[in-house]
């Protein structure tokens, strides 16, 4: 028998408050019961992250473990088809491996796509067969975002067999439906798919909840929805994830500040509670999630209902957390070997070709806190056959390169990062990972791809003959060192790029969307610019410009 914890105890199942002392054994919560007296702070379930990716967060799992868990975060709901686009099974293994010798909880999906798409070059590819045995393990929860949602739709022979794999199975379906309506959205819950995370407005998330979907209200480093989902979440059960949170964010919380972002914006403080503890543990079929007999004993400590700041963390009846720093010990795994194996890139592989003195190309254009990209059309001049960007008007190349085997490098235009000079690359690429740069010299682009293929990957900044690097060694995803270290790296990439001119928040998290082909609407992969709508690759160059005079630029 464990030693009973004492304090206000908040029954997220009745929706009560109460002090009470919590009896446990094994890791396992044996009695509830109230007792008198005056306690400081309240007895929360311990927090779960019901999506996100730790292959996303720049930190193996070990690492990761030791940045969340101080902030409440007892179990995870990983889908890791990051690193299965890089190295299948194998990887998979090596993040299970890894997590299993940290307290945090962590379970995992198996992987729907991978690759999302048939249009981009992936490391490994995934089958139904692969996905089955995944799914026979205790530990895989759930059939992981079904991102290929054209295909579902469509029934694709393939992507059938995976959903019929977790019905026998009988574990949960996640979904992925971006913009999905109507039909084609009625077509797709029909399938058994349950949770949706990619929702931007309230109306989108009523629309899927009627259908019967989980709505899994995102607040991560890249796509921030919640302001935008509060109205629906306020009056519906939810789920609050994070899908994707790189370390300067984990630095500053994890599921508390969610939470406490949620009470601020009038979402009632248990109602909020619910959303990371019984509703994903419910929905997961996890014995977590309640103050409750026969539940785990996680639990966390936090000083009040608003601001969720924690004190202490207990997971399976152990201390793991206080004070914000973590009580257990982190041996990182050493990590895989060189795995690019492609010859170093010229600096005239980085260019747009078109004939005349100008062209209208196709550009790129983020949209700020969001993973969808617009679409619009710009004259550029050209010299020597060749498009140039334009950065007074925040216009660069932005360019793929093919990192598991040597071919053409993919290259177009995108707008949105306010980058004056220099190159920015990274290794992570959702979702197969090659190598991605934007950039207005193609000389500093090619130097920036070359430094990560001779690092085996990592995020990187050049100009002028310097660099800054943050190594990421993992399958070129995740770094092994501690979470500090990574930040601090990180943070110097991010002010090198502001003084460049770019004023986004994450700037390498937004590049690495660049690239992800099943998010509307202009993306870009290996194989060239891609149209999400139509599902198809488009030509960079629409036509030839008019024929400008010298110093006109448009």
């Amino acid at each position: 028998m464990g030693r009973p914890i004492e304090g206000n105890v908040v029954d997220v199942l009745a929706g009560s408050i109460f002090p009470g002392r919590i009896f446990h054994r094994n890791g396992i919560i044996t009695r509830v019961e109230p007792v008198t007296g005056r306690f400081s702070g309240f007895l929360l379930p311990g927090f779960i992250d019901a999506h996100i990716h730790i292959d996303s967060s720049l930190l193996c799992p070990s690492r990761f473990a030791e940045a969340v868990v101080p902030h409440g975060t007892t179990a995870v709901i990983t889908d890791p088809h990051e690193i299965a686009n890089v190295s299948g099974l194998a990887g998979i293994s090596l993040m299970r491996e890894d997590a299993a010798t940290v307290p945090l909880r962590v379970f995992f999906t198996a992987p729907s796509c991978v690759p999302s798409t048939p249009f981009e070059t992936t490391g490994c590819s995934l089958g139904p067969g692969d996905v089955e045995a995944l799914l026979r393990d205790v530990d895989v929860v759930a059939l992981g975002e079904m991102m290929n949602y054209p295909g579902a739709i469509a029934r694709n022979p393939d992507v059938m067999a995976k959903i019929q794999a977790a019905r026998d199975a009988g574990k949960p379906i996640d979904g992925h439906a971006p913009m999905v309506t109507g039909e084609d959205l009625r077509t797709y819950v029909g399938l058994g798919i349950s949770t949706d995370h990619e929702c931007t407005s309230a109306a989108e998330a009523l629309e899927k909840h009627a259908l019967g979907m989980r709505i899994l209200v995102r607040e991560g480093s890249a796509a921030r929805n919640l302001d935008a989902l509060a109205p629906f979440a306020k009056e519906h059960d939810f789920c609050l994830v994070s899908d994707d949170r790189i370390p300067p964010d984990l630095a500053a919380g994890h599921l508390d500040t969610s939470l406490a972002r949620a009470v601020a914006l009038g979402i009632e403080p248990l109602h909020a509670v619910r959303a990371v503890t019984i509703t994903p543990a419910e929905h997961y079929r996890l014995p977590l999630g309640a103050i409750a007999s026969g539940r785990m004993a996680d639990i966390v400590k936090v000083r009040d209902l608003s601001g969720f700041s924690v004190e202490e963390v207990t997971i399976g009846g152990m201390p793991v957390a206080r004070g914000g720093r973590p009580l257990f010990p982190v041996r990182p795994p050493l990590p895989p070997g060189k795995t690019f194996p492609v010859a170093p890139r010229r600096p005239a592989d980085f260019s747009v070709f078109a004939a005349g003195r100008s062209a209208t190309v196709r550009v790129i254009v983020l949209v700020r806190d969001e993973i969808i990209t617009g679409s619009e059309t710009a004259t550029l001049r050209v010299e020597g056959n060749r498009v140039l960007p334009d950065t007074d008007r925040d216009i660069l190349l932005v360019s793929v390169v093919n990192r598991y085997r040597d071919s053409p490098v993919a290259t177009g235009f995108v707008r949105g990062f306010g980058l004056k000079r220099g190159a920015m690359a990274s290794s992570v690429a959702h979702d197969a990972h090659n190598l991605l740069v934007i950039g207005s010299d193609p000389e500093e682009m090619a130097g920036a791809v070359n430094l990560l293929i001779r690092e085996s990957g990592g995020l990187c900044y050049v100009t002028g003959g310097t660099s800054v690097l943050l190594p990421l060694r993992f399958a070129g995803l995740m770094s092994t060192d501690p979470p500090e270290e990574v930040n601090l790296r990180l943070s110097l990439l991010h002010a090198e790029t502001r003084k460049a001119g770019c004023g986004l928040s994450s700037p390498f998290m937004a590049l690495s969307f660049l690239s992800l082909l099943v998010i509307p609407r202009l993306k870009i992969g290996d194989g060239g610019l891609f149209d999400v709508d139509a599902f198809r690759f488009i030509d960079p160059v629409l036509a030839p410009g008019p024929d400008l005079p010298p110093g006109e630029d448009r």
